[in-house]
């Protein structure tokens, strides 16, 4: 899935929904193989973080400093993101890959921050392959059992969404204050190149 690798390399694409596109219409169809949406998404996530990585570790962070402020990087979160890194850097590339924003920028972050390769590669091939079974297979059980939930349920599912959206929202907000205190108390003073 080129869509999935392009958008772990940094660009900003529906990966995520062009996967679970892809698997509620096997599951509606089965005029494709979800074995084969699983694996072309995880191969997919995995090859294109690690061309993002190469990116990142090769002038990223330059990059970051000079040009980071036109796609909402400011220097508050620079830090924050080389602060996680350094302490937090498998769980982020792990668990990076079931949020939307770390997905398009994980990798290239962790190779900026220059976290070991072998280090992100165990971990990147992990969450892909994690993330395109979970959200593959739970999009294609669901395409099975499409005229099932349609109607009235349809309510629900939004609501639900709904819910879930601003909770996470609340709970963001909350911990990226103390998180970005972190970062200055580990990184302080202005960054340089």
């Amino acid at each position: 899935m080129a869509i999935v690798g392009l958008e772990s390399m940094g660009v900003p694409l529906p990966g995520e929904t062009t996967l679970i596109a892809a698997a509620l219409y096997t599951g509606a169809t089965h005029n494709l193989s979800i074995v084969g949406v699983v694996i072309a998404a995880s191969a997919g996530a995995i090859i294109g973080d690690n061309l993002g990585y190469l990116l990142g570790h090769w002038g990223g962070y330059r990059l970051l400093i000079r040009y980071g402020r036109y796609v909402r990087l400011s220097e508050k979160r620079i830090k924050l993101a080389r602060y996680l890194f350094f302490r937090y850097g498998a769980e982020v590339v792990f668990f990076g890959r079931f949020t939307a924003i770390l997905r398009t920028y994980a990798a290239f972050l962790a190779g900026t921050t220059r976290m070991p390769w072998r280090r992100f590669l165990i971990f990147n091939a992990a969450g892909g392959i994690v993330w395109a079974t979970v959200y593959g297979g739970g999009a294609y059980l669901l395409g099975t059992q499409i005229e099932r939930v349609s109607g009235e349920l349809q309510l629900v599912f939004v609501a639900a969404g709904v819910v879930a959206l601003v909770v996470g929202a609340i709970i963001v907000r909350r911990h990226v204050s103390h998180l970005e205190a972190a970062a200055e108390e580990a990184f302080p003073g202005p960054l340089s190149t």
